[in-house]
């Protein structure tokens, strides 16, 4: 059985209640479950960090034996060359995901530091690019 990490960065852990203008009503616990209904042939495991440190060990402790990793970094997307580095520097592949389009918003948020790390990117629809993001690993 293939093995995905989704690995959500700081603030969305408000899923739900942050901008729901945004960023949805539907936190992302809920939303794990209809992934896990979606995709029951894979074995899907979540981590959310705030912290960046966080967030690179647990790419370093998965990075060498999981299938891939959808990777939602919010905020360090934009600021973060250690998280690249950490993407970088295992095996495993990674698909790079934002709920909303980062494109059409503040300019800051043009610029991602992880995309050149990344097999791809998924930007603009929603909750629906993690399922997007996981169907490119099975």
């Amino acid at each position: 059985m293939k093995k995905i990490l989704i690995l959500n960065g700081p603030n969305l852990n408000l899923l739900g209640k942050r901008e729901p203008g945004v960023y949805g009503n539907q936190s992302f616990e809920d939303y794990l479950e209809t992934l896990k209904g979606t995709f029951p042939d894979l074995e899907l495991h979540y981590y959310q960090s705030n912290h960046e440190g966080a967030l690179i060990d647990k790419i370093h402790e998965v990075g060498f034996s999981f299938d891939g990793i959808v990777i939602n970094a919010g905020g360090y997307t934009h600021t973060s060359i250690a998280l690249a580095d950490a993407l970088s520097s295992v095996t495993t592949p990674a698909v790079e995901v934002h709920i909303s389009n980062i494109h059409a918003r503040e300019s800051f948020r043009h610029h991602s530091y992880l995309t050149a790390r990344c097999k791809g990117m998924i930007c603009g629809l929603g909750l629906k690019g993690y399922e997007l993001a996981i169907r490119y690993f099975q």
